[in-house]
């Protein structure tokens, strides 16, 4: 009987395992994904999204979050955000994304773990791709980790 749970508890880990090797991101929502960065000190990623029939939209999920290496760099080195734009906003990330002028448009911030805009080295405190290829935007997941000091 042990054996029939160690069994259960292995193949239970090595699918956990799997699932997150698999390159998917598990997003947050504002409220939940800010609890997570405070409570773990990382840095967040917030994209402000459209979803299906938006082509910046589509071509950062399909050529960017889809790659299995930028999703793994992603999960484990940031907290991942994303507000639908399709939907009713709550009153944070409404205030949020007028913090930054987004104009019901899509955006992309990177912040702290306490909310404030990781700026690159060039100054530049957001982020609005239209395409961008998946070797640029991990550089870009670099420099941002290293901007927020982890």
């Amino acid at each position: 009987m042990k054996k029939l749970h160690v069994v259960m508890i292995l193949a239970t880990l090595i699918a956990a395992s799997l699932s997150f090797a698999s390159g998917e991101i598990r997003w947050f929502s504002l409220r939940d994904g800010e609890e997570r960065a405070r409570a773990e000190k990382k840095p967040m990623i917030v994209d402000f999204y459209y979803g299906k029939g938006c082509p910046r939209c589509e071509t950062l999920q399909k050529k960017v979050y889809d790659d299995p290496l930028i999703a793994e760099k992603i999960q484990r080195d940031f907290i991942p955000i994303r507000i639908d734009l399709t939907k009713k906003l709550t009153k944070g990330e409404k205030k949020l994304g007028e913090r930054y002028d987004y104009k019901d448009d899509c955006l992309l911030l990177f912040l702290d773990h306490t909310g404030a805009v990781l700026n690159d080295p060039k100054g530049k405190r957001l982020c609005f791709i239209d395409a961008v290829d998946p070797e640029s935007f991990a550089g870009y997941l670099d420099m941002i980790k290293a901007a927020s000091g982890r």
